[in-house]
């Protein structure tokens, strides 16, 4: 008998008459899984059943649009992630060893030499997002039965994290020298945490100034992003919120930040404006766009803020993402357990036994004689 699992289920595989026969059996259960097993062997013994004959497995470029049709019903509400998996499956098909490869064909040693030939054009991260898109096209070929086999996958090592705080000091240096609208953006990025995308997508009919139900500050709503969290309400600083009144009828286009053509800005152009500042003021490389959304975490995190803050406030779709921007010095590991012990004490005292002990001696004592004893 050969039967294994896979996910939850068990196969079968055997050979007959020099022919492979594998299946799922759909079930969890392994005695039922061996059962199936030898019902097929005894039925192909009689002749009642033929062997099976598998679908022709698609060479990799003839499976990239039912993939590429995939992600797009899977992320429906995500443009950006569509978008992603679009260009990296391209990159992927323009090596035509693989691109040409059936899927069942695609092992470590072809993997390896698209690794090779890709690290000599583009950089370990650049390379690692293409193969994670390869990994997740393989592992759903697997999910519909087309392949019985994913290949280990391994990303390259000396990816650079990009995770560089403005000071205070550079970012009053920064928002000194930086041409409009790249220091109102900045601006704005680094007080709300908004994602460049979000905010050169930014309209008027979202930007409230005035607070609303009790709340104190004014806030602006993003209606949609990468994922469904992105979906959120900021609070406006005063001098975001300042900046956003002057800004305020200056142009007739719905957005906050038009170019001149009244349509928002392409996020390349606010990053070639960065990036010409960044190296005038002789700042490091890893300074990137990114790096304001980056502090504006960075600094929720130092201000105290928990990770489902910081989650919300950042639009994360997971509060893993967001536990790096928290680190708990020892004083606010005390502040947590003064107000532990606050809470504690608190709720103590308020339960009856807490009260009773709390009366005046004369009363406790007459209590005490009024209800009788039993020995």
């Amino acid at each position: 008998m050969a039967t294994f699992k896979r996910g939850k289920v068990y196969w079968y595989h055997f050979t007959f008459n020099g022919e492979h026969v594998q299946e799922s059996t759909k079930q969890g259960n392994p005695r039922v899984a061996r059962q199936m097993e030898a019902a097929h062997r005894t039925a192909l013994a009689k002749g009642e059943v033929g062997i099976r004959e598998r679908k022709p497995v698609p060479a990799l470029k003839d499976f990239a649009q039912r993939f590429i049709d995939a992600i797009q019903v899977r992320c429906a509400e995500k443009p950006r992630t569509i978008a992603f998996y679009a260009e990296k499956l391209t990159r992927l098909l323009e090596f035509e060893p693989l691109a040409s490869a059936r899927l069942d064909k695609i092992d470590e040693a072809l993997i390896e030499s698209y690794v090779q030939e890709r690290r000599k054009q583009v950089a370990p991260a650049t390379v690692n997002r293409q193969l994670a898109t390869l990994r997740r096209l393989l592992r759903l070929a697997y999910e519909w039965q087309v392949v019985n086999r994913i290949p280990r996958i391994r990303l390259l090592p000396g990816e650079r994290n990009r995770e560089f705080v403005l000071s205070h000091k550079q970012e009053r240096t920064y928002l000194e020298k930086a041409p409009q609208p790249l220091r109102e953006i900045a601006m704005l990025t680094l007080d709300t945490g908004l994602r460049i995308g979000e905010v050169v997508e930014l309209e008027w009919c979202d930007v409230h100034l005035a607070p609303v139900n009790g709340a104190r500050f004014g806030y602006l709503h993003v209606r949609d992003g990468k994922s469904k969290n992105a979906r959120r309400n900021l609070s406006l600083t005063p001098r975001v919120k300042a900046m956003l009144e002057a800004r305020f009828g200056q142009t007739s286009s719905p957005y906050v930040f038009p170019s001149d053509t009244g349509r928002p800005y392409l996020v390349t152009s606010i990053d070639h404006l960065h990036s010409e500042l960044r190296d005038l003021l002789r700042l490091p490389k890893d300074f990137v766009i990114h790096s304001f959304r980056h502090t504006f975490g960075t600094r929720l995190g130092e201000a105290g803020a928990d990770a489902f803050t910081i989650m919300r406030a950042m639009g994360h779709s997971s509060v893993t993402v967001s536990q790096k921007y928290v680190h708990p010095t020892p004083e606010a590991m005390e502040r947590a357990f003064e107000r532990l012990e606050a809470l504690n004490q608190k709720a103590a005292q308020s339960l009856p036994e807490a009260q009773e002990r709390q009366l005046p001696a004369t009363i406790s004592a007459t209590l005490s004689e009024a209800v009788p004893v039993s020995h």
